[in-house]
């Protein structure tokens, strides 16, 4: 796979290497010539120019790449280069880091931008994660059917436990995708019968997203339901 990535900062330098690593093929540019530290990803291609210019996109041969990850920590010019991939050299998949919250609303088609990556969103899920119990938390959301996965951990006093799965009357466009307990994934069947401290996995549709509440209820009635809507990390599936 050929990737190009806008911006050689200590983002989009990792980046590359984790690519490089996997066997891809990689173009990092940057206009800033602070950047431009070649030794540290001596495999990868590099250009000092503006990725907000088509002539620079076009001399990185943006238009036979597969991938273009915008990783500057701007979020004009990730939205910028996004579009131009998208729009004039037709790439088939952008990947676009959004370093301001307020902006993720802008990181969508409308912009070119096939896969919008909030780290402070991801970072407070995670740390959700960690901390919650009973709570439901919104790991990532999927781009193109606006589908999410969440996450709860079971207390022991949850009004699940004890039952089997195939008793469970799960609300429209719920599924349960993985029962994860003492570390090891379970696929989950009609006869498995959940325990306190199970971690679940749920795919909630887009359209279900009103219906969180009474999951949560469901799952953990004494919890509050704030963490079901309060992080949003839009960690896309790819």
């Amino acid at each position: 796979m050929r990737v190009v990535i806008a911006g050689a900062g200590s983002v989009g330098r990792s980046i590359a290497r984790e690519l490089l690593v996997h066997g891809h093929q990689v173009t990092l540019v940057d206009r800033n010539p602070a950047a431009m530290r070649v030794a540290s990803v001596a495999e990868a291609e590099w250009l000092l120019a503006d990725a907000c210019e088509p002539s620079t996109l076009a001399e990185v041969g943006t238009q036979d790449c597969d991938v273009v990850v915008a990783a500057t920590g701007d979020d004009k010019v990730n939205l910028v280069v996004s579009l131009l991939a998208k729009t004039e050299f037709g790439v088939p998949r952008t990947v676009a880091r959004v370093n301001n919250p307020k902006n993720e609303w802008m990181f969508d088609d409308a912009w070119g931008v096939d896969v919008p990556v909030s780290t402070p969103r991801i970072m407070t899920a995670l740390v959700e994660e960690a901390v919650s119990i009973g709570d439901l938390v919104r790991i990532f959301r999927f781009h193109q059917s606006r589908a999410s996965m969440h996450e709860v951990t079971l207390p022991a006093d949850a009004p699940v436990v004890g039952k089997r799965v195939g008793e469970l009357v799960w609300p429209p466009d719920v599924v349960l995708a993985a029962i994860i307990r003492e570390d090891r994934p379970i696929a989950p069947s009609s006869d498995d019968t959940l325990e306190g401290g199970d971690e679940l996995l749920l795919v909630v549709s887009a359209a279900a997203e009103d219906e969180l509440t009474g999951l949560q209820r469901m799952l953990a009635p004494e919890q509050a339901p704030t963490s079901a809507t309060g992080s949003d990390p839009t960690a896309e599936a790819p």
